[in-house]
């Protein structure tokens, strides 16, 4: 039984930001988990199934991680990631643009933890103030006005803090469980860009070091993009970071009809019995299952390092796990800012990979840095 990665695997997860582990997830274990999805009833949540979450609870997963980022709670829930075959389709996505247009297998590049609103299914005239007060007026709570209690339709708070100063939920570790086989391309495969976690985790950093703020609405990310196709798209990632992505790809973008540029992802490939590994920052994508024979079928488990926050338990399917599932207020004890220690998570990714430290300070500094003092704020 494997329980840890190898000094080159580390070297591959600190400058990948992701790694792919062949097989450590046992037969038993995967056979059980497809026979429970297959048994599930109508309208059933599978998220708090037990067969699901030993996926990482029983398997070589748990001693992995451990080793490599710290104690973490053990996940209680999954996000159970089915996508359905399909083929091109006309509706607007949350980018503002028809699914059919998109790129790379119709792909919704973006930073995780993000307030995501229902995205308009016809376009939307007004200013970008008007659009802005539409949009978030049409979250699950009405129109409240511009508040932290605002929250998506996808249940992430507008701001995750009273003064909204962070916008972006976080924790330290995706891991991804896949049930079928994922070998071929357009199968519906979550997608990354390697290398990206640094890009952005470097734009976090200079939000903060010029204002103080952290994610949409901070410095050089505005929250919605007028420009797109239904005049109301979401910016999930902001134009420097994804001008800095399509800087790393050796082949030209391919683009949406208006002329736009997207960054490329890079599907994970695998099968059954493997697992992925990201860090949180890595920007990344669903895509469109077109030429799979069945639904693509990712367990996904979002994984807190237990430093951060020891009093709270973390359930393995929020990312926001600093608010309640649907943006409730958390108590926290005197003199603990989750906050301030979510701002430095943000910006010092690897300090919650307590395995990590000895790659990461025999690696950094032969990376060449990420200046972003041009955009402007």
């Amino acid at each position: 039984m494997v329980t840890k990665l190898t000094l080159e695997q580390k070297k591959q997860l600190f400058h990948d930001g992701y790694i792919v582990l062949k097989g450590v997830v046992s037969d038993e274990l995967v056979s059980t988990a497809q026979a429970r999805i297959k048994a599930a009833k109508r309208g059933e949540s599978l998220a708090p199934a037990e067969e699901l979450t030993d996926l990482v609870n029983r398997s070589s997963v748990t001693p992995i991680l451990t080793e490599a980022m710290g104690t973490f709670d053990p996940p209680s829930m999954v996000h159970v990631g089915v996508t359905k075959q399909s083929q091109p389709a006309d509706y607007f996505t949350p980018l503002g643009y028809r699914e059919k247009d998109l790129p790379y297998f119709g792909h919704g590049m973006h930073a995780e933890g993000l307030c995501t609103m229902t995205p308009p299914q016809e376009r939307w005239e007004g200013t970008p103030e008007e659009i802005y007060q539409r949009m978030i007026a049409a979250g699950p709570k009405g129109d409240i006005g511009r508040t932290a209690d605002v929250i998506g339709s996808n249940t992430d708070p507008l701001f995750q803090d009273p003064d909204m100063t962070l916008s972006v939920g976080s924790f330290s570790a995706f891991v991804i469980v896949p049930l079928n086989d994922q070998m071929a391309d357009g199968v519906g495969q979550t997608a990354v860009v390697p290398g990206g976690h640094r890009v952005l985790e470097a734009f976090y950093r200079w939000q903060f070091e010029t204002a103080g703020k952290v994610g949409p609405e901070g410095p050089g990310w505005p929250r919605f993009d007028t420009n797109a196709e239904n005049g109301a798209g979401h910016v999930y990632l902001p134009d420097a970071v994804q001008e800095k992505l399509m800087e790393m790809d050796s082949e030209t973008p391919e683009t949406t009809p208006d002329g736009r540029p997207w960054p490329r992802p890079t599907p994970i490939k695998m099968e059954p019995g493997d697992v992925a590994i990201t860090i949180f920052q890595m920007p990344h994508t669903g895509t469109r299952n077109q030429f799979g024979t069945e639904s693509r079928k990712n367990m996904i488990y979002r994984i807190r390092n237990k430093r951060r926050q020891p009093n709270h338990v973390v359930t393995g399917v929020s990312d926001h796990p600093d608010r309640g599932a649907f943006g409730e207020w958390l108590e926290y004890e005197e003199g603990n800012d989750p906050w301030a220690r979510s701002k430095h998570a943000l910006t010092h990714m690897w300090d919650e990979w307590e395995g990590m430290q000895d790659v990461v300070a025999g690696e950094t500094p032969n990376l060449d840095p990420i200046d972003f003092s041009h955009v402007q704020h």
